[in-house]
């Protein structure tokens, strides 16, 4: 069994409360002493509530599940003796009413762009081998009811 923590911590200081236009801004705080400015979603609760240029949970559920599947992406080629030159994913969530009419995360689509060096060969078939694999394997894909789906583009 493995534990993961994370600090989170916000402050009223002097703003009012009772009137529900306090700031959503707060920090996550990981045990590698990052410290992560995050707030709510500009889309959720509206500016200036709301800080623009935090991370909000929605973005971070949709970043957790890409990194997750990268980093198995990047295990697996290492493992077949492929060379990773760079790996960039432009991964959307999207936030809508699910089966039961509550708000969710229902879908996030994976966008990798995979960059082989030139000596390593890599097949659409491989590429495709490779995310179904790194799909099957990520724990946060495993851990949650959100449909993922992976759309590599070609290098």
């Amino acid at each position: 069994m493995s534990q993961y923590a994370a600090t989170i911590t916000w402050h009223r200081d002097d703003q009012a409360f009772l009137d529900n236009k306090y700031s959503r801004g707060h920090t996550w705080e990981f045990d590698g002493q990052v410290t992560v400015p995050a707030s709510s979603s500009p889309h959720v609760v509206p500016l200036p509530m709301s800080v623009e240029r935090a991370v909000d949970p929605e973005e971070a559920f949709v970043a957790a599940i890409s990194s997750c599947h990268m980093l198995w992406f990047l295990s697996l080629a290492a493992k077949r003796k492929l060379i990773v030159d760079s790996y960039r994913d432009e991964a959307i969530g999207v936030m809508e009413k699910n089966a039961d009419g509550q708000l969710a995360v229902t879908r996030v689509t994976l966008r990798p762009k995979v960059v082989f060096a030139a000596e390593t060969p890599a097949t659409n078939d491989l590429l495709t081998h490779l995310h179904h694999q790194s799909h099957e394997l990520c724990f946060i894909a495993n851990s949650v009811k959100t449909i993922i789906t992976v759309q590599p583009s070609e290098s």
